[in-house]
């Protein structure tokens, strides 16, 4: 693809998506025009196969952003492409005997200083806008190296019931790959690694796969970097990374569950060359409570009553976790194994707000009876002698 196919192509159009459109988007219209027009799915159709190429094209630009931004920069440079006419040459607002008057191969052929003087002021720096997209760097023919980001980092931590529901901060010890005190980052004894000839700095090389995609690999001679040592580093062997160790304060926010895996971005491993750093992620585990137990933003607990709270009704206490006791009031011949809700009273959720407390009456039977109450359920037990709590259960049982 030449520079000035480059300018001149209006990829937005080609995907139907707006100039500022989202990263989604661009994926979600490059993925309906692919499956509508690849070649699988119309055979013998070479128009289909032309849209496909020029999708894939223009998928391959829009959907790398720092190709996008470089295409983007470009075009507004040249005014989405009109300053180019059949001449070959570029023209100002008077047309192409304006005040710009200059000859593209110049600019965009590699030859220093050319382009400058008749581009009025341009320079050669014109190449940066391009260097990305051609493997190429600015006016001189140097190649800039691209920034790197750093790795991501996986952590554990162990919370307390009453931590994960009200959020607690906790020092994690990490170890992650950082730039090489030795060798300042760089991985060459002397400071002065040299550029990948394969990837020509940019830590990738691409491969054709087929049907107009081609694929993105790490440089298997720099290892992704970009720069190879003449004279390896002794303590990081070339990388320019060296294993250490630091402790951070995390904040784990309030309701977090046992199992969650929270991402903190850009607290992982420091980048190479300005690029971004990692992110750090943190799984979390959580202990179990005497009392209480979790389900979903619920807090759940089983409290025991008497038979004859249940049986007349009443009112009970209740523990709450970290605050004051709720009382509840039991109607009368509430049933054992009964699920009540206290609100306001479980665990925090995303919007800030709390799930319920989920209170289930147990009924208690004591293991050892005085005579008063041994007299007393003696005679309950003849007041009620006519009743049979397990007729359904053996009616029903037949019915089946």
């Amino acid at each position: 693809m030449s520079t000035k196919d480059f300018v001149e192509k209006d990829y937005y159009k080609v995907l139907g998506v707006p100039k500022d459109a989202t990263d989604a988007e661009i994926k979600k219209a490059y993925r309906k025009l692919a499956r509508e027009n690849h070649p699988d799915a119309n055979k013998g159709d070479t128009k289909a196969e032309e849209r496909f190429k020029a999708i894939s094209e223009a998928n391959d630009v829009l959907g790398d952003p720092k190709k996008r931004k470089e295409y983007d920069e470009a075009r507004a440079l040249f005014g989405n492409g009109a300053l180019f006419n059949q001449g070959g040459r570029a023209g100002g607002p008077g047309g192409a005997g304006g005040s710009f008057n200059f000859d593209l191969g110049d600019l965009f052929g590699g030859a220093q200083g050319q382009g400058g003087a008749g581009a009025g002021g341009f320079g050669g720096g014109l190449g940066d806008v391009f260097g990305g997209l051609f493997n190429r760097g600015g006016g001189g023919g140097t190649t800039r190296t691209q920034p790197r980001r750093g790795q991501d980092i996986e952590s554990e931590v162990t919370l307390s019931f009453t931590e994960a529901i009200e959020g607690a901060t906790v020092p994690l010890r990490m170890s992650s790959q950082q730039p090489c005190k030795a060798c300042s980052g760089t991985g060459d004894k002397n400071g002065t690694p040299r550029v990948c000839p394969t990837c020509v700095g940019t830590g990738q090389v691409s491969r054709g796969s087929g049907g107009g995609f081609s694929l993105t690999d790490p440089c298997v001679d720099c290892k992704g970097r970009g720069l190879i040592a003449e004279t390896p580093c002794d303590v990081c062997k070339g990388s320019g990374r060296a294993k250490s160790s630091r402790t951070m304060q995390v904040r784990i926010p309030a309701g977090v569950s046992d199992g969650q895996r929270i991402r903190l971005r850009g607290k992982g491993a420091p980048g190479e060359r300005g690029g971004p750093n990692g992110d750090l992620y943190v799984v979390v585990h959580v202990d179990a409570h005497p009392v209480f137990g979790r389900k979903d933003d619920n807090l759940t607990v089983t409290v025991p009553v008497t038979f004859d709270e249940a049986a007349l009704g009443g009112e009970i206490k209740v523990p709450t976790l970290g605050g004051p006791a709720v009382t509840l009031k039991l109607p009368a011949g509430t049933p054992n194994g009964r699920t009540m809700r206290a609100r306001g009273k479980g665990a925090v959720r995303k919007d800030g707000t709390r799930g319920d407390l989920l209170i289930t009456v147990e009924v208690a039977v004591p293991a050892e009876l005085g005579d008063k109450a041994r007299e007393a359920l003696e005679t309950f037990r003849e007041a009620t002698a006519g009743e049979d709590p397990r007729a359904e259960l053996f009616q029903a049982a037949k019915g089946a």
